[in-house]
């Protein structure tokens, strides 16, 4: 059965959106499936123009698009993306000789997918893996309930209306789905996993160590990208509270983003920037060797509409790897973290009690191990790719006949 999942961006541009699909369509394969990816030109506004109509990566074959023009009129842009991406979604639909369309948000994917199904005679599967108007809030594209942050949750709930079926990442995002009326036996979440072998107790990577200077430290550390809702300035401003007293701590920040300046800033303000490490982004293949330097990750995100509602990926990566983490009370923390089992939750925003909590868990060698591994069983016995992604096979099995029977009678 042939699966065209249409997305945003994709590999070999290198983003959480790209890794969770990596991830999906391997697990696709692994079920008997056979996927395929085209891409919207979204693809090309990062990647450039170089990239050819077809690309195969990881043996599977990646259609573009191609860049649509920009307009300065307000939303041309994305209906002319749209009548674009629905012209490839057509074309390569016939010529491969798709089952099932498989959208992954935006909506800027969901419309085109589902415009092209009714025409083609073909089921149409949306995936949301956050609403994007959270998202662009956040990013300060537009403000929430402005008249396109209103417009794109209106049309978010008409995709989700007509599509055949819908995958959501967390059940907060199902939550609100079924409060606009979407029915629940509709949407199925698959959520995020990890690949337990990619992820796993290892050895720090003594390379990374040595030039960062941790050999014999105890370091707090985030592996991430530097977004605002991510409260990393509080991650600062907790570890300044404490360093003085505690010369042999760092602070470890991996990644990048629009809060990396405001770090490096805030850092030198509290006198901690040599305690304060920053060396960017760094190559996927050795993530591992850099949590296994860690003895505390934290993830102090603060309390906003998209974290509330949304579950992120990093957590059950420091799970799998044997760590202990502080995390705040978000909702999106809440469903992935059993406080004081699997890791320890901290008000949201509240500085006191993450400093006072994150010192506490810091000269508790027993208690980190401890969470450690019961975080990682939790995890393998939750969260791989493989039990998370094992709904698929009812869903297509299902809407394959082209509505024969409910793919929610099979999930």
């Amino acid at each position: 059965m042939k699966i065209l999942n249409i997305l945003d961006h994709s590999l070999p541009l290198h983003s959480g959106y790209t890794f969770r699909s990596r991830n999906l369509f391997k697990a696709q394969k692994a079920m008997g499936f056979s996927p395929l990816v085209l891409t919207s030109p979204k693809h090309e506004e990062s990647a450039g123009d170089t990239l050819s109509s077809l690309e195969r990566i990881n043996n599977i074959d990646y259609h573009r698009t191609g860049r649509v023009a920009y307009s300065s009129i307000p939303m041309a842009s994305e209906w002319k993306l749209m009548r674009r991406l629905y012209k490839r979604v057509m074309e390569v639909a016939v010529s491969e000789g798709v089952d099932i369309i498989h959208a992954h948000s935006p909506i800027l994917n969901g419309i085109p997918a589902i415009l092209a199904g009714r025409k083609l005679g073909k089921p149409v599967v949306y995936e949301i893996r956050a609403f994007w108007e959270d998202a662009a809030v956040d990013h300060g594209t537009y403000r929430e309930n402005s008249w396109k942050y209103r417009l794109t949750k209106r049309l978010e709930t008409g995709v989700c209306k007509y599509a055949d079926h819908v995958c959501i990442l967390c059940n907060g995002l199902k939550n609100d789905l079924v409060s606009r009326g979407i029915p629940g036996a509709k949407i199925t979440p698959v959520f995020n996993g990890v690949n337990p072998e990619e992820f796993k107790p290892a050895e720090p990577d003594r390379q990374f160590m040595d030039s960062w200077g941790l050999k014999g430290k105890k370091v707090v550390g985030f592996v991430g990208s530097f977004y605002r809702y991510e409260g990393l300035d509080l991650l600062v401003r907790a570890f300044g509270r404490l360093a003085e007293s505690r010369p042999e701590w760092r602070l470890l920040l991996v990644g990048g983003g629009e809060m990396e300046d405001e770090l490096t800033s805030l850092a030198a303000e509290l006198g901690i920037e040599d305690r304060v490490v920053m060396p960017g982004r760094i190559p996927h293949e050795r993530i591992a060797g850099v949590y296994a330097m860690i003895d505390i990750l934290a993830y102090p995100r603060y309390s906003m509409r998209l974290t509330e509602l949304v579950t992120p990926l990093k957590p059950l990566e420091a799970m799998a790897m044997g760590k202990a983490l502080i995390a705040s009370d978000v909702g999106g923390h809440r469903e992935l973290i059993s406080h004081e089992k699997t890791g320890f939750l901290f008000p949201a925003g509240d500085l006191d009690r993450f400093s006072r909590t994150l010192g506490e868990l810091m000269q508790a060698g027993d208690t980190r191990a401890a969470l450690g591994r019961q975080g990682m069983e939790w995890v393998r016995q939750n969260h791989t790719w493989a039990v998370t992604t094992s709904v698929y096979k009812g869903i297509y099995r299902c809407l394959s006949g082209k509505y024969k029977g409910s793919a929610a009678d099979a999930v």
